[in-house]
């Protein structure tokens, strides 16, 4: 369904502004009606990584007036392969601050406004309540769900994006014309069932793909053109090169947008979400070791079996000397629990140790009593024991 306008339209547009936006001018849905709207327009972007990027560099050519970011990170090696509005000069930079200078350089028409800080329950409304619009480029539920609460209570429109591996979707989540996110994902997945994609990985160019519909459906939300996604749930394929919409309806008993919502405030959103299960939660309390304490168990020459539960292609990345692998998937479904040690002490690691907690639990559940995992996982081997290891 098509919708009013957003924005009101600026005053005017200046004779650099008329010649930069001049392709836009000359589309008779945009012209200069449409143009000025954009000018007069207050966008924020959750967010200056794989989404956030081709995001905000694609609202500044389109010439939105005002663009805020907020995103508390600093630009890492690993972000350069999709996070394109960084580069290399600005490895150890805010993300924000990178991302500004970018914009200014893309179009400096652009009123560009940082928040180098992490979005939050105290701070998240305050920011929120300056701008027209929200574009979220977020890549965890608990803040996700954050954005969506914020949303509604405020009655603000924003365009959601999700990626992972090859796979993307995206939606404009308005209370006021139709569902929210949480009329679509009423609950947090289990903790551990949908990894990150600093786990599962992202191909590069598939954050350009939807970044892209997610500033298209912002446009036309800021302009009133054509039929936003509202209400709809665009998803996308991109190995077999599909695209794909899928209708998505109000629920009338959703916690914060329903007929009787029991959402009225903001919520603990990490509680809601959960980082581990609360059996791996319990399974870690005295069966954790730190980076170090293997290093030192390793040089005693401990009898220990040292598993590693991420993914094959992870292992291939970087591994803890000594370690075999064995998937988490394997151990907690159940498949793998015969390859465990009943003799020896298994000593479980992952990435960053969520995951070999969830293993952790599970072997403990199976009789390994004796079980322990790795605080901080690889990464924290490779910070505390062995910096000269590559990271990812």
């Amino acid at each position: 369904m098509s919708l009013p306008p957003l924005v009101e339209p600026a005053a005017d547009l200046s004779v650099d502004e008329v010649m930069r936006y001049s392709r836009h001018l000359i589309i008779p849905d945009v012209g200069m009606d449409g143009q000025k709207r954009l000018k007069n327009a207050r966008v924020l972007c959750v967010g200056a990584g794989g989404l956030g990027s081709p995001a905000l560099m694609y609202l500044a050519a389109a010439g939105v007036g005002t663009l805020g970011i907020v995103d508390f990170d600093t630009v890492d090696q690993s972000n350069l392969q999709r996070q394109i509005i960084h580069g290399q000069s600005d490895v150890g930079r805010p993300k924000a601050e990178s991302a500004a200078d970018s914009i200014r350089e893309i179009n400096p028409n652009v009123n560009v406004v940082i928040h180098n800080t992490a979005l939050d329950n105290d701070n998240v409304m305050e920011i929120f309540a300056d701008y027209d619009l929200i574009v979220d480029g977020t890549d965890n539920f608990a803040t996700r769900y954050m954005v969506n609460d914020a949303a509604v209570l405020l009655n603000k429109p924003y365009v959601w994006g999700s990626i992972f591996r090859f796979d993307g979707q995206a939606s404009v989540f308005w209370a006021e014309q139709g569902p929210c996110y949480r009329c679509l994902y009423p609950e947090p997945p289990p903790p551990g069932m949908v990894p990150s994609c600093a786990e599962g990985g992202v191909l590069g160019v598939l954050c350009a793909s939807i970044g892209s519909i997610q500033v298209n459906e912002a446009i036309k939300v800021i302009t009133g053109i054509g039929e936003p996604l509202v209400g709809k749930l665009m998803v996308y394929d991109g190995l077999e090169m599909e695209y794909r919409k899928i209708n998505v309806r109000k629920d009338p008993n959703c916690a914060v947008c329903g007929e009787n919502p029991t959402v009225t405030e903001l919520i603990d959103y990490d509680d809601f979400c959960g980082a581990v299960t609360d059996e791996a939660a319990e399974a870690v309390v005295g069966s954790t070791i730190t980076a170090r304490e293997l290093e030192q168990w390793l040089k005693e020459g401990r009898d220990i079996d040292l598993i590693d539960v991420r993914e094959p292609a992870e292992y291939e990345i970087v591994k803890i000397p000594g370690s075999r692998l064995i998937p988490k998937g394997d151990i907690v479904s159940g498949a793998a629990l015969k390859d465990l040690p009943t003799e020896r002490q298994a000593v479980f690691y992952c990435k960053a140790g969520v995951r070999s907690a969830e293993a952790l639990a599970a072997a403990k559940a199976a009789g390994l009593g004796n079980a322990v995992h790795v605080q901080g996982g690889v990464l924290g081997w490779i910070n505390q024991v062995d910096p000269s290891l590559p990271t990812y």
